[in-house]
């Protein structure tokens, strides 16, 4: 495997020393800034996140902030969820989709102050679609990107980590509930969401000078918990179902094919981007679907690119991300599905680079 070469293109984060100092062994590219990706091992890292704490540097996950008396406004129109109960102590996952209804991000939307609002990205440029749509419009708005950097606390020690650290009040933090709490001197925007199953809080980090105070004491009061650095973690994703924007999904899927079906609220369809394909794909069905996919054999390779599945001699969909399961023994994936074959226990083939494989749809994900 080729080595990523140093450039100021790809940026460092308020965390990178204490990441280093930790025993970093490879990193991923997401925003145009490092993300850690392993630290002993994929499956080391993947057991000791279920068993215990880690601290995860997720910088890369920006923050386009949007300020003014139209903010809200201005949002709603990006996305079919309904926005009308966010609050500065809720949080809200959003699918945000372009006029054809699309996927451009599926981020996470805070209510950081009055009349401010940050949009926390996956893996797209967001912050020049937004502001474009404030400019061509008229919004009354100011489009920027604060230097706001998340760190994650995920595992099922997280709680007596976070409490030792901001106190217990954190404790009563409900899924997707969001409020501030201080350590050092200044008040932190911490919400309880991650991307894991196994539990935890981002912080958002307001300034790069106050990330190593606060990596610091985590990895203090966190040694009697086993505390490690991590970060996302494919085999829990992909056993959990959670979805990576750029492999699961993108502008060509829609937010009704990618299970969000939930979030797409028929009465934003007459004024958000990409209103009009949902209600048509709604009325008629999607022809897709994102499912869980388990493959026969040993473990298959790194899935670096799409691998078509095929029924009947037909492709049929393909599989976007794959790895083997240490819990399940066998092979778990995330795929793209025709209607036709995306029921369970559907049999499909999966092309591997190392040839067909048997595959079956599950009925859902393992975590």
């Amino acid at each position: 495997m080729a080595l990523l070469s140093p450039s100021r293109r790809v940026r460092r984060t308020p965390f990178s020393d204490g990441v280093e100092a930790q025993g970093i062994k490879a990193y991923t590219v997401y925003n145009r800034m490092m993300l850690p990706t392993m630290f002993a091992s994929v499956e080391e890292d993947y057991y000791h996140l279920k068993q215990a704490v880690q601290v995860w540097d997720v910088s890369c996950e920006r923050q386009v902030q949007v300020q003014g008396s139209d903010a809200l406004r201005l949002i709603q129109i990006l996305t079919p969820r309904d926005l009308s109960k966010i609050t500065p102590n809720r949080c809200m996952y959003i699918p945000v989709t372009d006029q054809n209804g699309g996927m451009l991000n599926d981020p996470v939307l805070l209510q950081s102050g009055p009349e401010t609002y940050w949009i926390s990205i996956a893996d797209s440029d967001l912050l020049m679609w937004v502001n474009a749509i404030a400019a061509c419009n008229g919004f009354d708005v100011e489009v920027s990107e604060p230097d706001v950097s998340p760190l994650g606390v995920q595992g099922p020690k997280s709680d007596d980590l976070m409490a030792q650290v901001f106190g217990e009040k954190i404790r009563d933090l409900r899924f997707f509930g969001c409020d501030r709490f201080e350590f050092g001197g200044f008040d932190f925007l911490i919400a309880r969401s991650g991307y894991s199953k196994q539990g935890g809080f981002e912080i958002y980090v307001e300034g790069t000078e106050r990330g190593m105070p606060l990596w610091h004491a985590l990895f203090e009061a966190g040694q009697p918990l086993d505390v490690r650095a991590g970060g996302p973690n494919l085999i829990e994703r992909v056993e959990s179902g959670l979805l990576s924007y750029g492999n699961d999904m993108t502008s060509d899927n829609s937010p009704l094919e990618c299970g969000l079906g939930k979030f797409v609220s028929t009465s934003q369809l007459a004024t958000c981007f990409g209103g009009r394909a949902m209600r048509e794909e709604l009325e008629t069905g999607s022809a897709q679907m994102i499912r869980a996919i388990e493959i026969d054999g040993n473990s298959v390779p790194g899935c670096d690119r799409a691998w078509p599945l095929h029924a009947g001699g037909e492709q049929v969909g393909q599989v976007t991300s794959a790895t083997w399961s240490p819990d399940f023994k066998t092979n778990v994936a995330i795929g793209m599905v025709a209607r036709a074959h995306w029921d369970a226990d559907s049999e499909i083939t999966v092309e591997t680079p190392t040839g067909p494989r048997a595959a079956r749809v599950c009925d859902g994900f393992w975590n």
